[in-house]
């Protein structure tokens, strides 16, 4: 049995002044063990994103009906709430599974040797985002589900799902210069699909402010415009886009770009077509509750792939692993 050293006076003054740096001296995580971390805070990201779907679709958007408590009386729900009152309750509270995971991310990144500020630095952002969308969460139950507002929550969570996954793909990679892979022209193409995915998913909210499921049982606010033509309006940025990546895997074919690139491009194509299914389908069967999660599903999805082609385009040298024995060397210039 290994023994556990005890923590003397000037180690545990050390932990409180900065835990991190605390952590990092004492501990070399795997570099898997770094990318699982991203990777686990980037599926939360997503999860939380779903969940906070069916809160809406279910008619939980003021399940309770105050913040950051759940009732006037009661910081948790109450059996006078109901079912609803549950779903949304239980939706705050994956909020801290969120949170855990983002510091588990955070803590990995700083212990990673040889340390990369970068790295530690998208973490944080991370939680942050997921602080400020927590106060624009209860903001949202405070105004009533005002759709703005829920809009304005849905393309902050999709921020965050923007910072995960840069941090998931940034893991395995070195700190040197990013090398191109490909031609400036390739990455302008790159960039507009990128552009256009962004107006996708703003218009959809669009299309979910104006849309039927209003998130609760009681008369909730719309945005005053005709949804069926904003749908219209998403489905033919839709087709754009797939229209765009449809052109970049032949233009990397033309240029005999790496597999990285072709791969990622391949990928997202098929995640377009699956999603433009979902869409179509349930448009077509007026939109019922459990198609428009995986729709949701699908959103998040689709920008995972988009950002992933977009960060195959660039390479890094791999980091190689830390030398036995020096791996908890960190340099006091470097803490945190």
């Amino acid at each position: 049995m290994v023994r556990v050293p005890k923590l003397t006076p000037a180690d545990a003054a050390a932990a409180l002044r900065n835990p991190l740096a605390f952590i990092a001296d004492r501990w070399t995580p795997d570099p898997r063990t770094v990318r699982r971390a991203a990777l686990a805070a980037l599926v939360m990201s997503v999860v939380i994103v779903v969940t906070g779907g069916a809160v809406r679709l279910t008619g939980s958007g003021l399940g309770c009906p105050t913040w950051p408590t759940c009732t006037d009386d009661s910081l948790t729900t109450t059996r006078a709430m109901g079912v609803h009152g549950v779903i949304e309750f239980g939706n705050r509270m994956l909020t801290y599974v969120l949170c855990a995971a983002v510091g588990w991310a955070i803590i990995a990144a700083r212990s990673r040797k040889p340390w990369r500020r970068d790295l530690t630095r998208l973490g944080w952002a991370q939680f942050w985002v997921v602080m400020g969308n927590a106060v624009l969460g209860g903001i949202v139950v405070l105004v009533g589900l005002n759709p703005y507002t829920v809009a304005a929550h849905f393309l902050l969570s999709t921020a965050l799902i923007t910072v995960a996954t840069v941090t998931w793909q940034r893991a395995p990679e070195g700190d040197a210069e990013a090398r191109p892979l490909v031609g400036g022209a390739v990455r302008q193409l790159v960039w507009f699909l990128v552009a256009a995915s962004v107006l996708l998913i703003a218009v959809g909210t669009v299309v979910t402010g104006a849309g039927p499921h209003a998130g609760d049982s009681s008369e909730v606010a719309r945005i005053p415009l005709d949804w069926e033509m904003i749908a219209k309006l998403h489905a033919v940025l839709a087709w754009i886009v797939v229209t765009l990546t449809f052109a970049l895997w032949f233009v990397l074919k033309a240029v005999d770009a790496p597999k990285g690139p072709l791969s990622r491009t391949r990928d997202l194509f098929l995640i377009l077509l699956a999603q433009g299914v979902i869409g179509y389908v349930q448009y077509f069967t007026h939109l019922p509750e459990a198609l428009v999660a995986l729709h949701m599903l699908g959103s998040c999805l689709v920008w995972i792939a988009t950002l992933r082609v977009l960060l195959s385009l660039r390479e890094r040298p791999a980091v190689p692993a830390p030398v036995p024995g020096q791996a908890a060397e960190v340099s006091v210039g470097t803490r945190a």
